[in-house]
């Protein structure tokens, strides 16, 4: 689960100059305060908790698109590396790189990959060694951790790629760096999907690459799941996805990647009689590892090609796009 992002969007700070000078302006005033105490009670003057201090964008950067260039560059620039009690407030460090992650998506992708990088650099400059792996890990919890709103493959390729070439990280660690980055290269967005032969509950087959529809969406499920259920749901729910099924310009395939037939038949009824629901009899999806299913359900949004538009994304960037490109 990703940490709760409790603080204003970092955004708002790219897009109006004021609101990012007033906050920075609190930055400072926070850094710098002291305790208040009597000259005559000769109270300790205790030393205040570590923040994070926002850099400052320059007034002649107008566009949002420029600002957030600059801020992912120079983001890290005022934190202190050398400082290992920044590991331990996760309100402050956590938070910033939270907020850090957020803005990545809205900068050009060599820019993100080189603040990335860099960021791990000054990490591992750290002499203790605490820095470099608690960045490792933070990289790991937001980017690649099923469970985050915010993962994503593109961004967390250099950071495997780095961890790989260092010469700090155990061979442990970097095997399991190798694997990551190979299931990560798998359907990478713009690229056609893998295919696979899918099963019908009639004994019919048929491939992915043989539907023909301007969109896919490819579901991987498991009837237990849980968390499935209510994206079949979602789908289900959506009038968006409703409209494009009933024009048939949107198809839809729920694939069931497990061994256990009986639970798939028992759950038929749950997928409508308008998806195409198959299983994979060979097991080859999971043998061969053709896709990277670190966990169910996985969506995945392709073109009338069969190449990846939308990786393992969440049903509502999904709702976005068609509603935006069917506008």
């Amino acid at each position: 689960m990703r940490h709760n992002v409790n603080l204003p969007s970092v955004l708002v700070w790219i897009i109006y100059p004021v609101a990012f000078t007033l906050f920075v302006i609190f930055c400072f005033m926070t850094c710098n305060s002291k305790p208040l105490g009597s000259n005559q009670t000769k109270t300790p003057v205790q030393k205040s908790t570590p923040s994070f201090v926002m850099i400052s964008i320059p007034d002649s950067l107008k566009q949002p698109k420029d600002r957030a260039e600059y801020l992912v560059i120079h983001y890290w620039d005022n934190f202190n590396f050398s400082d290992t009690s920044y590991t331990h407030l996760p309100e402050v460090t956590e938070q910033a790189f939270a907020n850090y992650i957020e803005i990545l998506p809205h900068t050009q992708k060599e820019t993100a990959e080189s603040s990335i990088k860099v960021l791990l650099g000054k990490a591992k400059e750290e002499q203790t060694g605490t820095m470099y792996p608690y960045f490792c890990d933070l990289f790991k919890k937001y980017l690649y951790e099923p469970n985050s709103p915010l993962r994503n493959d593109e961004f967390y390729i250099p950071v495997v790629r780095y961890i790989i070439e260092d010469r700090t990280s155990d061979e442990a660690k970097k095997e399991r760096a190798k694997f990551q980055l190979a299931m990560m290269l798998k359907n990478r967005i713009g690229e056609q999907a893998a295919d696979f032969s899918y099963t019908l509950a009639s004994g019919k087959t048929g491939t992915l690459h043989q539907l023909n529809s301007d969109n896919t969406l490819l579901l991987f499920y498991n009837p237990d799941c849980h968390a499935c259920e209510e994206t079949i749901a979602g789908i289900k729910a959506s009038p968006v996805l409703d409209e494009l099924i009933q024009s048939k310009t949107l198809t839809v395939l729920s694939f069931y990647p497990d061994a256990d037939i009986t639970i798939w038949k028992k759950h038929l009824s749950d997928i409508p009689t308008n998806w195409i629901n198959g299983y994979d009899k060979e097991l080859a999806v999971q043998n061969k590892r053709l896709y990277d299913l670190k966990a169910i359900p996985s969506l995945y949004l392709l073109d009338s090609d069969k190449k990846v538009i939308l990786k393992d994304t969440e049903l509502a960037r999904i709702e976005e796009y068609l509603k935006t490109k069917n506008k």
